[in-house]
C-alpha cells in the first residue's frame, strides 16, 4: 500500500493579523488545517511543512529574519516532521520535496495552506505533473482580494475560481469535514 503525505503550505505569521499580507478567512483555514494535520498524524501519514522566505533580504514581505516567515502556532510542526524552506510559489521548485516524498514511498498527497491562487495552485499542479494523486482541502486554504485590469475580485471568488480550476483536471477538491470523516 502506498503512503499518503500531507503537504502544509505557507501557513505563516505574515498572513495573519499583524502580518504584512492578511488573508481573508486565514484563522478558519488554519483551524481546519490543524484538524487535518491531527487526522494525518493519527493515520501515520507523512507530514511535510513548507514555509516561504524571499531570497532578497529587502523584500517587503516574507523577509528573512522577521516573524512573518515563522510557521503559525496553530499548525506548528511536530517533532521530527520534515520542514522545507522554499523561495518560489511551487513547493517542489528547487527544494527536496519530490525526493523526500519518493524516499518515503508516497504516491498520494493532500495539500492545504496559502495562498489558494498562488502556492496552492502551483504546488498542486506540480504534484499532479509529477504523477502524484492529489487532494486539496478547500476550507483549509485561504487567499485575498485581487485586482486585474481595473476589476476588483473578492477573495471568495478568487478562492472559488482557484479550487474550480484545480478540480477540473489536477486534484480532488474536498472539505475538511469530508476528509477527516
Amino acid at each position: 500500500m502506498s503512503k499518503q503525505a500531507l503537504i502544509v503550505v505557507d501557513i505563516q505569521n505574515e498572513y495573519f493579523p499583524g502580518g504584512k499580507m492578511l488573508l481573508e478567512g486565514i484563522n478558519t483555514a488554519a483551524d481546519n488545517a490543524a484538524k487535518v494535520m491531527a487526522k494525518a498524524r493519527a493515520n501515520g501519514d507523512v507530514v511535510v511543512n513548507i514555509h516561504h522566505q524571499e531570497p532578497d533580504p529587502q523584500s517587503p514581505f516574507f523577509t528573512q529574519g522577521t516573524d512573518g516567515i515563522t510557521i503559525h502556532p496553530k499548525v506548528r510542526p511536530a517533532e521530527g516532521e520534515k520542514v522545507i524552506l522554499k523561495n518560489y510559489p511551487n513547493s517542489f521548485l528547487k527544494t527536496d520535496l519530490h525526493d523526500y516524498l519518493q524516499a518515503q514511498g508516497v504516491k498520494q498527497v493532500v495539500i492545504i495552506g496559502a495562498m489558494s491562487h498562488m502556492c496552492i495552485q502551483a504546488t498542486t499542479r506540480a504534484a499532479s505533473d509529477l504523477g502524484y494523486s492529489v487532494t486539496v482541502i478547500h476550507d483549509a486554504c485561504a487567499t485575498l482580494d485581487l485586482e486585474f485590469n481595473g476589476v476588483n475580485i473578492p477573495a471568495a471568488q478568487v478562492h472559488a475560481s482557484s479550487m474550480a480550476a484545480l478540480a477540473f483536471a489536477y486534484a480532488e477538491v474536498v472539505g475538511m469535514e469530508e476528509w477527516v470523516a
